[in-house]
């Protein structure tokens, strides 16, 4: 990436935002509310089994989000570091736990399979026990990606942060994504991060929505980074047109 302008980083961090949020819809969001059914272990493996190829596309869709979200997020890293190195470096610490919670909760999407498949291996099992035993793994998926959510939430406004103090970034886009953070922060109890969800994506509306765009079209103001590299000393100042 090095040989990137600060520009060209840009545009491609906003292509793998896109697709992130893409994948990670699908792979946390449709395809799991596609077979889920809350209090009925039952249905819930018959929905599984009955939409077997969607499902395992789902768990594919799921865990190449976590691929996309590090991409993105190491290259806005890669971007924002000039702006301030303390505050980046943690919010590359934060987005490596935010990623290993979202890995974790795409892989827990696998176990109901292993059950709902085991054969032999699990005959000490009833089937109404396998069922039930599928059930509780995708809540449990349920529950490991609203801790992603929280960490995600952390993330986003310590990115908005360093978008709201740089130079080369729209400074509404960067309050935006600080406000929607928060909103996913409140994840960390999952009540109220459902109480706040709403709110939460009427604020992406000004956060991630409009960085994707930004990236995507504008990519950044190189001379403006380049200003800000060269007075952080960041060694990279050659070559940014």
């Amino acid at each position: 990436m090095e040989g990137l302008s600060p520009r060209s980083r840009a545009r491609l961090a906003g292509v793998f935002e896109f697709f992130e949020g893409v994948t990670g819809v699908i792979g946390q969001n449709i395809v799991p509310g596609m077979v889920l059914v809350a209090r009925d272990a039952t249905a819930t493996a018959s929905n599984i089994l009955a939409n077997e190829n969607v499902y395992r596309l789902g768990i594919v869709s799921a865990l190449v989000a976590v691929i996309l979200h590090l991409a993105w997020g190491l290259l806005l890293y890669d971007l924002l570091r000039v702006v301030n190195a303390t505050v980046a470096r943690f919010s590359i610490f934060v987005l490596l736990l935010g990623a290993a919670m979202q890995a974790v909760a795409g892989t827990l999407l696998l176990v109901p399979l292993l059950f709902l498949h085991g054969g032999d291996s699990l005959g000490a099992f009833s089937q109404d026990q396998l069922n039930a035993l599928a059930l509780v793994f995708l809540k449990l998926n349920t529950q490991a990606n609203d801790v992603f959510l929280a960490f995600f939430g952390v993330w986003l406004m310590l990115i908005g942060y360093l978008i709201f103090r740089s130079t080369f970034l729209p400074r509404v886009i960067g309050a935006g994504l600080m406000l929607e953070g928060l909103g996913w922060a409140a994840f960390v109890s999952p009540p109220l991060g459902a109480a706040l969800f709403t709110v939460t994506a009427l604020f992406g509306v000004v956060g991630e929505l409009p960085l994707i765009g930004w990236l995507l079209i504008k990519g950044v103001d190189n001379a403006r980074w380049s200003a800000l590299a060269a007075r952080s000393g960041d060694v990279r100042v050659r070559d940014a047109g």
